[in-house]
């Protein structure tokens, strides 16, 4: 892994879990001050300049961070564990959702659904190969078809990130299905 990476997995950390890790603050839209974030890296012997952290956001393969116009803010776009409104707009998802997991937890996901667990939100994906690398995560990956048109007929919330990833607070067990092994076997 590169030092890069490293750094990108850094921020994450700071913008969605720990910013006292850097002696950084989060407003309560989740965003920090570029400067700030900079000092608070290079203070716990991490080496990141202006350039190197908008290079990070801009090739992140995950489109994690966004900037303000100013490029004087910077905020992780969803996935925190610590309470902020990162301002996210009520939406109607597309029919069907996915999830990606890891075989060793569908028995519990049956039993009571899909929970936020650490974070704020419980996360879907548009695609099948994005929950599948998401499986792959944590074990043998396993891919649950989430009737998310159902879900917002039934009154549940839908947001979207910035970076394209669903979220809602909770998918309970009558609403998911487990996809067909054959069309989650993705390179």
């Amino acid at each position: 892994m590169s030092k890069r990476d490293h750094l990108s997995i850094f921020i994450s950390l700071l913008l969605r879990h720990k910013p006292q890790a850097a002696g950084i603050e989060l407003d309560e839209h989740g965003w920090a001050d570029v400067d700030e974030l900079i000092a608070g890296i290079n203070s716990t012997g991490r080496q990141i300049t202006r350039e190197i952290l908008e290079e990070i956001v801009a090739s992140d393969s995950k489109q994690r961070y966004s900037l303000d116009a100013d490029h004087r803010l910077i905020r992780a776009n969803q996935g925190h564990s610590i309470p902020v409104d990162v301002e996210l707009k009520e939406k109607n998802p597309p029919e069907i959702l996915y999830h990606g997991t890891a075989e060793k937890f569908l028995e519990n996901i049956f039993k009571k659904g899909l929970m936020p667990m650490n974070r704020l939100y419980v996360h879907l994906s548009p695609d099948v190969e994005t929950a599948v690398k998401v499986g792959k995560r944590h074990g043998k990956p396993v891919v649950l078809e989430v009737d998310s048109a159902r879900m917002r007929r039934d009154g549940e919330i839908f947001y979207c990130s910035e970076n394209g990833v669903w979220l809602t607070k909770n998918v309970k067990p009558e609403y998911l299905k487990r996809l067909c092994e054959m069309r989650v076997e993705i390179g």
